[in-house]
């Protein structure tokens, strides 16, 4: 394995984890200095969420067949020179364009670091890899809004763009450093080619599919669930159209043995059911915190710290625990712990009243994400079938996309007098959806090796 696999996945994952959590910090600041109003500043990030989910899996299939480390430079470079045109930005509307054209590079990057580490690591080692990129993403993600009100307070919400240059720029380096993978054996060197040759129609049925679900539930908030109702009818006709096309496509756009690995497709489900229900409660519990109880932002960080502590200390227990008990039993625990937090956070102690009780929410939350998320990647990563690294990462990264949008459209959509906190049960059973597809995850399986000290 190069030296350089780890960090570059990690680092290329933290690029794009800072970049959506500053970001909320420097939205009032921009909207005041470009006179933007409440729509063009939210199009800053529903233009780069939707651009992110439509082309995702496009993504890794392109990176199947150029090779992720060229799509993973070339993601990097742009999403840096994308960073600092926002920077220079003179008005909101060159914001906005920018912020999508940084969703489309930040696409082409993310499935490459899975697949970077699929292709560089050893069997062994790959459990603990998963581990430590989930652990330096909930880093950047408890960080991203004091990081973000730092930079704003000292220099203004320019700087939140402009730290990203020299961060791609280090990272493009150390991914030109790679060296070349070696080829994935195939069955056959004609089913190999096949299955690097995708149709345009599929791909352009999938883009379209993913950009008017994420736009539909991205308005959810504004609009209710019968605003979005439109919307969501035609994400589904267009996921039917692009379900029959791909049965009859000689390569289709999600390769047949991924469509049929039963692994990868509860991976999925349990990562968007999981992702809907902490993001949803997060969304939740920061408005109750900060409209009802009158409690400050950085106070409402503290309050919630303890999620990302657990997440960073929960990772490699998770992946201790993933190689003796097995993906299945890992996942349920983690789905269990979930649902705990949500609950906990769902009574008047948990939901901000009671600082201790607030804390040991969010721990529990913490700790069953890190669970399912060290468990949902190794599986994705590790039993994809041979030669679709960057496709099955791009569905990976796809739910982790969709998930959010979805929780927080629920919490919204399902608000009650209470406010947002009143849809915590909704996102708790949202939440417990997962334990479906965790249960049908593969059991224990025997030790490939000893037990790794690092990766």
């Amino acid at each position: 394995m190069s030296r350089l696999a780890l960090p570059v996945s990690a680092g290329a994952a933290v690029l794009v984890a800072l970049d959506g959590t500053v970001l909320l910090m420097a939205q009032p600041d921009m909207r005041r200095e470009l006179d933007a109003t409440a729509a063009q500043l939210q199009w800053t990030s529903t233009g780069y969420l939707v651009a992110v989910a439509a082309l995702l899996v496009l993504a890794g299939r392109l990176g199947d067949r150029y090779g992720h480390r060229r799509t993973l430079l070339a993601g990097v470079l742009g999403f840096g020179a994308a960073s600092a045109g926002v920077a220079l930005a003179p008005g909101v509307g060159w914001v906005v364009g920018l912020r999508v054209a940084q969703g489309v590079f930040g696409a082409l990057l993310q499935p490459g670091t899975l697949a970077l580490l699929r292709l560089c690591c050893p069997p062994e080692r790959l459990g603990r890899a998963v581990a430590v990129r989930t652990g330096a993403i909930a880093v950047a993600a408890g960080a991203g809004p004091l990081l973000g009100g730092v930079l704003v307070d000292g220099f203004g919400w320019r700087a939140v763009f402009w730290i990203n240059v020299p961060v791609a720029a280090l990272l493009a380096a150390m991914t030109f450093a790679l060296p070349a993978p070696a080829p994935v054996p195939s069955r056959a060197a004609d089913a190999d080619a096949a299955a690097r040759r995708f149709g345009l129609a599929s791909a352009a049925l999938l883009a379209a599919a993913l950009a008017v679900s994420v736009h539909a539930l991205s308005r959810v908030p504004e609009r209710g669930w019968g605003g979005a109702a439109p919307e969501l009818a035609l994400a589904a006709v267009l996921f039917g159209v692009l379900a029959g096309h791909e049965r009859r496509a000689a390569s289709p756009v999600v390769p047949r043995p991924v469509a049929r690995s039963r692994p990868v497709a509860a991976s999925l489900l349990l990562l968007l059911t999981a992702s809907a229900g902490l993001f949803g409660t997060l969304f939740g519990t920061t408005f109750r915190l900060q409209d009802a109880l009158h409690v400050g932002p950085s106070e409402t960080a503290l309050r919630m710290l303890p999620l990302t502590a657990l997440m960073v200390l929960g990772a490699p227990a998770a992946e201790r625990t993933l190689r003796v008990r097995g993906p299945r039993r890992t996942a349920l625990a983690g789905v269990v712990l979930l649902v705990a937090g949500i609950a906990g956070l769902a009574g008047p102690g948990g939901g901000g009243a009671s600082v201790a009780a607030t804390g040991v929410a969010s721990a529990l939350l913490g700790a069953g994400f890190a669970a399912v998320m060290v468990t949902a990647t190794g599986t994705v990563v590790g039993d994809a079938p041979a030669g679709y690294a960057g496709v099955v990462g791009g569905l990976k990264q796809t739910a982790m996309n969709i998930g959010p949008t979805l929780g927080i459209a629920a919490a919204t959509g399902t608000a009650t007098g209470a406010g947002t906190h009143g849809a915590l049960p909704v996102l708790a059973l949202l939440a417990a959806l997962g334990l479906l597809p965790a249960a049908a995850l593969p059991g224990a399986r025997p030790l490939r090796g000893p037990a790794v000290g690092g990766a």
